[in-house]
């Protein structure tokens, strides 16, 4: 199946309603006054922005804060606009209007070769792709914190709602002081005029909301105030002072505790339960069977007094289990399963260039070698929680989510109620990482408060249930070959990668109302593969989709976290077959793509790529492309009783423009020492159905001591902003292993390093 066959993975279920809404102009993603219902003392001016009378501004905040800075970066789009302090904007809870969904997180799951997408002369596949899938993500509204797409997403709606609400605001004052707008000016959100008039927004907020904005500019960038400063996160003194609320740190009246114990076997259910024993414990109040919920493993909860007491009631059932009635899995299996299918499966051709067959024939050396990723889970630092409440045909949800619609949509299916009986509030999420996109727990919440006679309950998983029944991301391996011709040159390259598709999963346990009969070809898989920026004259890039039987889910940066691993391993295994300086030939295969020339160059020259290192050490270097953001990352690195010691990692980032350069540092310094955890330590074993790795003692983190200093370096750019949460974690591994392998002469082709 060629890649274009299918845009978006799960839209074939959904032909027609696409070619209706085709015809349909499109949608403002302004909103109207009644988009956000004001409260006493404020006045709603569009979807996005009310305004107190005392100046506030409050802003309707769409996306999940977890570690990220989105309460930081989005208010600060807005108060650039309205020329307010960044202190005087307030968030609140954006509703389920399909006005806050995530258009460019759905934009980016299109399979085009980023060197296409580029600039203004875009093929018209291209053009067409991004405008029906524009489309069709406006209408569904999904309102979804993934794909690092949060600021990139509301760069141009936000800045326009807040213009949009300034335009108002000047003009209501306009009209009661009977003077000309263009004679006003603004600063800190006091408008004045040449004559002495003066005064606060608030003034003016009871008539702003019936005062049409007229010609509404966004302001030029040399105008910008806020825009590009390193302004301080909003969310850090709660965080620091202990008022900041996680989904755990819920507390209601009346509350109860529940803690899971579901089925050791993937995919497996209890048989014979006798829950007595943990019934007469002291604390112990009730037993629930859990059913396998949207794609999680079926079991029980115990509900006590306390969470402690949940969790030793739980341990207490005596419970017999099931296997699966497939069969157990068992990782040694898939593995060898995935590489039978890219030997002799057929899959999708996401990319294709020149003549490969032709180029590999003439070929005078052709070097192949064989990649593999293991299977990872999230190991977020808050485990799964929910906090749900059942009373009078309504339902009420405290939850740490990625996706409010979903849970929501979850919790009134489960109870049974209409979607508008259920009220849902987001917490802060300790870590996300894409685990949070699922809702398996919010479904198991809501079934456990049922039994629970009014009560909120709040429901939590043991770290040993968080990580041996997460939506793992998939393991996967890659064929990767390379010709050389008779002059010398890189004439070819073909990368034939197989391993579980996600979204086709995600959407079936998700969104089942969109998942088609058949799996559409999934960006998510290849992505990493097929878009790499290099000038190979001659490409074949193809990947065979399976069904292996564990359950998958989005892991930060997704496909890119080992298809990076996979394809700059190989770009060092070129350069040593071509007698090369890695640098030097990545140089050379990126004369017509200069952004990426451009990141590469940067941390070549602030890491002192060529330059002597200390006796006993090695730099290592990778480039990658992700979620809209180019990042370079150079590894120094040494052994220490023949381990991997990272020292410093030099990061390049062209994430277009950068609204709060302190968090971009932030968040790649969160991404090498996530990404760094992974490549060292990450695999997930399942033998017998049973996941190995329980806890931190058999699943480690990268210590405080073990973590390398990590600097980072932004390239000037007046592009839109790209990503930044998750672009930083693929060049990781790669360069870590191109650098042990200077120290060891040892190429190592799978992770972990450290085995």
């Amino acid at each position: 199946m060629k890649r274009r066959t299918l845009l978006l993975t799960g839209l074939g279920a959904t032909g027609a309603l696409v070619v209706g809404w085709g015809v349909l102009p499109a949608r403002s993603r302004l909103g109207t006054t009644a988009t956000m219902p004001p409260t006493e003392g404020d006045v709603a001016l569009n979807g996005w922005i009310k305004i107190g009378g005392d100046g506030t501004i409050i802003l309707a905040m769409p996306r999940s804060e977890m570690g990220q800075g989105v309460h930081t970066a989005l208010p600060m789009l807005a108060a650039e606009e309205l020329d307010v302090p960044l202190s005087a904007i307030r968030i609140e809870q954006a509703g389920a209007d399909s006005l806050y969904g995530n258009v460019t997180m759905l934009l980016g799951s299109l399979p085009f070769h980023p060197l296409e997408s580029e600039g203004d002369q875009k093929p018209t596949k291209v053009k067409l792709g991004e405008w029906m899938v524009g489309k069709v993500a406006r209408e569904l509204g999904i309102n979804a914190t993934g794909g690092s797409s949060t600021v990139a997403d509301a760069w141009d709606v936000l800045r326009l709602a807040a213009a949009t609400a300034r335009a108002s605001l000047l003009g209501a004052a306009s009209l009661e002081w009977k003077l000309p707008v263009a004679e006003f000016t603004v600063n800190q959100g006091v408008i004045s005029h040449p004559s002495g008039k003066s005064a606060p927004y608030g003034r003016f907020a009871k008539y702003a909301a019936a005062t049409p904005p007229g010609n509404v500019v966004l302001k030029s960038r040399k105008d910008w105030k806020l825009i590009g400063q390193p302004a301080p996160r909003l969310d850090v003194p709660a965080k620091t002072n202990g008022t900041a609320r996680f989904g755990l740190d819920v507390r209601l009246p009346g509350m109860l505790y529940a803690s899971v114990r579901m089925c050791p076997m993937l995919g497996g259910s209890p048989g014979g339960i006798n829950p007595n024993a943990a019934l007469a414990m002291p604390g112990v109040l009730r037993f629930v069977r859990l059913q396998a919920y949207a794609g999680s493993t079926a079991g029980f909860a115990v509900v006590g007094k306390t969470t402690w007491h949940a969790k030793q009631g739980a341990q207490a059932v005596d419970v017999e289990w099931q296997q699966r009635p497939l069969g157990a899995l068992d990782s040694r299996d898939i593995q060898a399963g995935l590489e039978n299918a890219v030997r002799t499966g057929s899959g999708t051709v996401f990319y294709e260039a020149g003549a490969i067959d032709k180029a590999e024939a003439q070929a005078t050396q052709t070097l192949e070698a064989s990649y593999s990723a293991p299977y990872l889970a999230h190991a977020t630092m808050e485990p799964m929680n929910c906090t749900a409440q059942v009373l009078g045909g309504k339902v009420e949800v405290w939850v740490p989510t990625q996706v409010p619609q979903m849970a929501r949509a979850i919790a009134a299916q489960v109870a049974g109620v209409p979607l508008g009986n259920v009220t849902l509030h987001v917490t802060l999420l300790g870590g996300g990482f894409g685990r949070r996109l699922d809702v398996d727990f919010v479904a198991q919440a809501v079934r456990v408060a049922m039994d629970c006679g009014g009560a909120p309950v709040q429901l939590s998983w043991p770290r040993e249930e968080d990580t041996t029944h997460d939506f793992y991301r998939p393991m996967h391996v890659a064929q990767l070959r390379a010709t050389i011709n008779s002059q010398g040159e890189l004439a070819s390259l073909r990368i034939k990668s197989a391993g579980d598709a996600i979204s086709p999963r995600w959407m079936a346990r998700a969104l089942p109302a969109l998942a088609g009969p058949v799996d559409a070809p999934d960006k998510t898989t290849a992505e990493g593969l097929f878009d790499q920026p290099y000038g190979i004259a001659n490409q074949h890039m193809e990947h065979v989709a399976t069904r292996m039987g564990v359950p998958v889910g989005f892991w930060r940066s997704v496909g890119h976290s080992h298809n990076a691993f996979f394809i700059e391993g190989f770009i060092d295994e070129i350069a040593e077959k071509l007698q090369q300086d890695p640098v030097a030939l990545r140089r050379g295969l990126l004369a017509k793509a200069p952004r990426y020339l451009a990141v590469l160059n940067l941390a070549a020259e602030k890491s002192g790529w060529g330059k002597p290192l200390p006796s006993g050490r090695a730099r290592g270097v990778a480039l990658h492309e992700s979620f809209g953001s180019i990042v370079a990352e150079v590894a120094e690195v040494s052994l220490v009783n023949g381990k991997a010691r990272v020292h410093r990692v030099v990061c390049a980032v062209d994430c277009g423009t950068v609204v709060n350069p302190a968090i971009v540092a932030q968040q790649m310094e969160s991404s090498v020492i996530y990404a760094l955890t992974a490549a060292l330590y990450g695999q997930v074993d399942i033998h017998g159905g049973v996941v190995q790795q329980t806890n931190f003692p058999n699943y480690p983190m990268v210590k405080l001591a073990e973590s390398p200093r990590v600097e980072t370096y932004t390239v000037q750019s007046e592009r839109n902003p790209g990503g930044v949460g998750e672009p930083g974690v693929p060049p990781l591994a790669p360069a870590v292993a191109n650098a042990l392998y200077k120290l060891t002469g040892k190429r190592q082709r799978s992770l972990p390093l450290v085995q």
